[in-house]
């Protein structure tokens, strides 16, 4: 079983961020996690473009930039330009008026496109649009704060959404409470990655290198 680990960067020392990016790097991080947030899609400000380019420029690890703005086309060269052939961004479908156009520039930069399932939306609504997408950001909380709580009722979406992965072409995250007992029971049902934050990540006594050690193990790849 092989999975992919993303470090939720909203979540690090920023007095310290190019030590955080370095000791993710040596502890093997697949990629950097990115949450923009502009405090009016979701109640909170996260972090910043400028925060964003300068991780980009620091790392040659990709990028993983989910987008929680408003009309994320309006501004969405400005992400665009700074990021690296093959980063992914994710867009909201719901802040947008025609999301299938906004993925098709993203496809067009020569980035890899994905959206951000919330909680309370349901997989009937993205159908059309999995076709398009090559990752799906399963949001296991609402958007706009780390540190939330689980919410049962998204386990439901996994078990609509990851048959569909074969056939439509896509890869199925999983973002938000990821903790070791979540990576335990969704790695092996087809969930392709986790982003990792206060739950598991961040925070913790340990070093990265031995928690994500203990991450890659607890699926097998130890």
């Amino acid at each position: 079983m092989s999975c992919e680990f993303m470090a939720s960067m909203m979540c690090a020392d920023f007095g310290h961020l190019e030590r955080e990016i370095r000791d993710l790097e040596v502890a093997d991080i697949d990629s950097f996690h990115v949450d923009i947030m502009d405090g009016r899609y979701v109640p909170n400000f996260a972090m910043s473009l400028s925060d964003m380019a300068y991780i980009a420029r620091t790392t040659k690890k990709p990028l993983d930039v989910h987008l929680m703005i408003e009309h994320p086309c309006t501004h969405l060269e400005l992400f665009l330009d700074r990021l690296r052939k093959g980063d992914t961004v994710y867009i909201h479908p719901e802040a947008e008026y025609h999301p299938s156009t906004t993925l098709q520039k993203i496809i067009d930069a020569g980035m890899t496109p994905g959206i951000a399932i919330n909680p309370g939306t349901s997989v009937e609504t993205v159908y059309e649009m999995l076709r398009i997408v090559k990752k799906v950001l399963v949001m296991s909380v609402n958007p706009g704060n780390a540190g939330q709580m689980f919410l049962p009722y998204v386990s439901k979406k996994y078990e609509r959404i990851l048959p569909l992965k074969e056939e439509m072409g896509f890869k199925v995250y999983w973002d938000g409470a990821c903790g070791m007992d979540k990576i335990t029971e969704y790695a092996p049902k087809g969930v392709d990655g986790f982003v990792l934050g206060t739950t598991v990540l961040f925070g913790h006594k340990k070093t990265y290198t031995e928690i994500l050690k203990k991450v890659r193990k607890v699926v097998g790849e130890g």
